[in-house]
C-alpha cells in the first residue's frame, strides 16, 4: 500500500464530517475531507443545532457566526380547515441557566451552517475535495487505502465514513444496517419561495387527510422550508415532489392561492427510516452520523447526533494517532456513541407517535415532538470504560460537564468554565485549597495536553467561583476539596480526592481503560 498522505481521511462533507475535520485540524492532525458531489449541496432537511450542538459549535469557534446567520425558533401557528386554531411557543418559558447557556435550538439552513464550518476549516488550511467518489477500501495493520472513481487512491492511517444513510463506506465494510422503513409515513420536502404568509411564525396546516408545514428560512427574504404529506396516485402511491404538486398541496391545506408559491428547489421525498449499524468500527475505519444511524426526524436529532458523534471521536483519534493514548481508546467511540444512537431511535420513534396523535386534533402540532430529551444536554456515558467510579452530589464520571460563571482570579475579568474548557485539551478543576499540590503536579507533568485551574484557591491560573455557582453545578459542598478532570469533549472524565494527582496521570495514560 502507498504511504499515508494524511492521518485521517473523512468521507462526506456534511455537518458531521466538517465537525470532525475541524476538531482534528485544530489538533494539528493531518486531515483530508472528500465528497462525491461535484458542488456543495444546499441541503436543508435539518433545521439547526440543538443546545448541546451549540455548545460544540462554541468550542469549535463558530458560535457567533451561527447565531448571527440563524434565528431563535419561531412560534408555531396551527390551523384547521384553513383557520387559525392556536399559536404556541414551546420555548416561551425557556431561559439560559448558569450551567447551560443555550436553552433552545437554533434555526439555520443546513447549507448555511456548512458554509460556516467550511470557512472555519479553511482557516486551518483544509478544504473539501469535491467530485471524489469512494469505490473501494483496503486496509492493513498501518494504513487504509481509499480507491476513488477515475483510479485515484488516497492512503491514510484512519478513514471515517460521514457519508450519510446510503454510506459507501458502510457498504464497503459490509456492516449490517438493520432496521425498517415505514412506507406509509411519507413526506415531500423542498425549499420554496412564497409571498404572503407571516414570516414571524412557523405555519402548520393540518387536516384529517394531510397537511402542509411552512417555516421561514433565516437569512432569506422569501425563502421557506416546505414539508407536506404527499399527493397520491390512483393506486395510492405517494407522488414525487414537484412545483405544481406543492402548489396544489398549498392551496388544499392552507386555503391560499397556489400561485403564491413561485419556486421550489431541493425537492425530496422522505420516509421514516429507523436503522442502526451493528458496529461503528472495522479496523482503522469508523462510521459517524447518518452512516451509522438513521431515524425519524421528530425532535430534530439527526444532524445533532452526527455532530456529537464527531465531537466524541475527534479527540480520541488525535490522541491515538500521536501516541498519547493506547489504541484501545478508539474502541470507546462505539462503546459510548452506539448506545446513544439506540436511545435516539427510541426517543424519535416515541416523539413521532406523539406528534401523529396530536395532529389528529385541532391545535395539535410539531411542538409535541419537543422534550428536554431532544436538547442533548442529558446525554452521558456512565457505562463507559472511560468513566471510572467517582461522583459528587450532582455528577458522575461520564456526565456532560456543566458551565458556570466565574472570574479570573488574577484580573477579576468574567470567565465562564466553558471558556476555560475551549480548545483541544483536558481541563483539571481543583475545588478548594487542598487541591493546589495536585494541580501543580498535573500541570507540570502534562503541559500541552492539560490546563489546570484552582477554583477559589487563588494563583495565576485560578478562577473565582461566582456566588458558588460552579460548586453548585458540580455538586461540591463549600468545604469539600475535589479534583474534576474534564475530557476534551467536555464530559467529566474523573472525579478524585483533592490530592490524587496519580489518578489524573493514570487517566491521561489510558489506565481507565485497563480498569474496565
Amino acid at each position: 500500500m502507498p504511504k499515508p498522505a494524511a492521518t485521517v481521511l473523512i468521507v462526506g462533507s456534511g455537518p458531521t464530517g466538517l465537525t470532525l475535520a475541524i476538531d482534528l485540524a485544530r489538533r494539528d492532525i493531518g486531515v483530508r475531507i472528500i465528497d462525491k458531489s461535484p458542488q456543495f449541496p444546499r441541503s436543508s432537511r435539518a433545521k439547526g443545532p440543538n443546545p448541546r450542538s451549540l455548545e460544540v459549535l462554541e468550542d469549535l469557534g463558530v458560535i457567533d457566526q451561527v447565531l448571527a446567520a440563524g434565528s431563535a425558533p419561531l412560534p408555531m401557528r396551527k390551523y384547521r380547515a384553513g383557520r387559525v386554531i392556536a399559536d404556541t411557543d414551546p420555548y416561551t418559558a425557556a431561559r439560559p441557566t448558569p450551567d447551560a447557556p443555550f436553552e433552545r435550538p437554533w434555526l439555520i439552513a443546513q447549507w448555511r451552517l456548512e458554509e460556516i464550518l467550511r470557512a472555519r476549516l479553511a482557516e486551518y488550511g483544509v478544504r473539501v475535495e469535491l467530485g471524489a467518489e469512494l469505490v473501494g477500501l483496503a486496509q492493513d495493520d498501518d494504513t487504509v487505502t481509499a480507491s476513488l472513481t477515475g483510479g485515484r487512491e488516497i492512503a491514510a492511517r484512519y478513514v471515517v465514513g460521514c457519508d450519510g444513510g446510503h454510506s459507501a463506506v458502510r457498504k464497503l465494510l459490509g456492516v449490517p444496517f438493520e432496521g425498517s422503513t415505514d412506507e406509509e409515513q411519507a413526506m415531500v420536502c423542498g425549499d420554496v419561495e412564497v409571498t404572503g404568509p407571516d414570516r414571524g411564525v412557523w405555519h402548520q396546516w393540518f387536516d384529517e387527510d394531510g397537511g402542509v408545514m411552512l417555516c421561514p428560512i433565516p437569512g432569506t427574504r422569501t425563502g421557506w422550508w416546505f414539508q407536506a404529506s404527499p399527493e397520491t396516485d390512483a393506486a395510492g402511491r405517494p407522488a414525487p415532489p414537484s412545483l405544481d404538486g406543492f402548489r396544489r398541496l398549498f392551496a388544499k391545506h392552507a386555503r391560499l392561492p397556489g400561485e403564491l408559491l413561485t419556486r421550489a428547489t431541493l425537492l425530496s421525498s422522505y420516509r421514516v427510516n429507523e436503522r442502526l449499524a451493528d458496529r461503528y468500527r472495522v479496523g482503522r475505519v469508523f462510521l459517524a452520523g447518518d452512516a451509522a444511524h438513521v431515524h425519524s426526524i421528530a425532535g430534530g436529532l439527526g444532524m445533532n447526533t452526527g455532530i456529537q458523534d464527531a465531537y466524541n471521536l475527534g479527540w480520541k483519534l488525535a490522541r491515538t494517532a500521536t501516541g498519547q493514548a493506547p489504541p484501545a481508546l478508539l474502541d470507546t467511540y462505539e462503546e459510548e456513541r452506539l448506545p446513544i444512537a439506540a436511545r435516539t431511535l427510541d426517543i424519535t420513534a416515541e416523539r413521532l407517535r406523539a406528534t401523529l396523535e396530536a395532529i389528529k386534533e385541532p391545535g395539535g402540532g410539531l411542538d409535541s415532538a419537543i422534550t428536554p430529551q431532544t436538547y442533548g444536554l442529558g446525554d452521558g456515558y456512565h457505562w463507559s470504560s472511560l468513566a471510572p467510579e467517582g461522583s459528587t452530589a450532582r455528577l458522575r464520571a461520564g456526565d456532560r460537564a456543566p458551565d458556570a460563571p466565574c472570574a479570573d482570579a488574577a484580573t477579576g475579568a468574567p470567565r465562564r468554565l466553558f471558556e476555560a474548557f475551549a480548545g483541544p485539551h483536558f481541563t483539571l478543576l481543583g475545588f478548594g485549597t487542598g487541591t493546589g499540590p495536585a494541580l501543580r503536579e498535573a500541570a507540570a507533568a502534562h503541559a500541552g495536553e492539560l490546563r489546570a485551574y484552582a477554583v477559589d484557591a487563588g494563583g495565576a491560573e485560578g478562577l473565582t467561583d461566582d456566588g458558588g455557582r460552579a460548586r453548585s453545578a458540580y455538586g461540591i459542598g463549600p468545604d469539600e476539596d475535589v479534583l474534576v478532570l474534564i475530557r476534551p469533549d467536555n464530559h467529566v472524565g474523573l472525579i478524585a480526592p483533592a490530592g490524587d494527582h496519580r489518578a489524573v496521570a493514570a487517566y491521561l495514560k489510558g489506565a481507565a481503560l485497563e480498569r474496565a
